[in-house]
């Protein structure tokens, strides 16, 4: 079934394919009407970015949460007040055995990375470095040592390749003793 427009007048075709003669009917007067869409988009900042007031062409780093037909843009810590999510800190720990000396750890690490910096006795318990201001090493006993960091895809690369550093290290003592 459709409609079909023949010398001005609208008819509807039926379909019928009977060998009856075709029966066309006549539209039904419909008014003519349109449909406009507003396609501007509004999205609101809440909680701590609406605090401040932006100038035009000033950028903002959020979250953007669309729910139903609004757009919110939100600050990390404000994630958990609208919604079940929630962000967490790690600090991850990992103690390695290690006989050699300290400092030849931290001349070793030093070659292979551009940032190795001492820490202060009074920041640390005893001997420490920090390794790219993300990784911290420190000087646990005699046969031990301890590294430190706060987990996020940077500090595991680094903490992952000051871990492959020690052990190779660890290779180069024992086969020279």
């Amino acid at each position: 079934m459709f409609m079909a427009d023949i010398a001005g007048v609208r008819v509807l075709y039926t379909g019928d394919y009977s060998r009856e003669e075709d029966c066309h009917l006549c539209a039904a007067e419909i008014p003519q009407f349109s449909l406009y869409f507003n396609s501007e988009k509004m999205t609101k900042t809440i909680r701590r970015l609406a605090e401040k007031t932006l100038e035009v062409g000033e950028s903002v780093s959020g979250f953007l949460v669309k729910k139903a037909f609004t757009c919110q843009i939100m600050a990390l810590d404000d994630l958990h007040v609208f919604s079940q999510l929630s962000t967490e800190n790690i600090s991850q720990r990992i103690t390695i055995a290690y006989n050699g000396a300290f400092g030849v750890l931290k001349h070793r690490l030093k070659q292979i990375f551009e940032s190795v910096d001492s820490l202060p006795d009074e920041e640390s318990e005893g001997p420490a470095f920090r390794v790219h201001e993300r990784l911290t090493v420190k000087y646990e006993s005699e046969k031990h040592i301890s590294l430190h960091w706060r987990s996020d895809p940077i500090s595991d690369m680094v903490s992952d390749s000051v871990i492959i550093s020690i052990l190779l290290i660890l290779i180069l003592i024992t086969s020279y003793c």
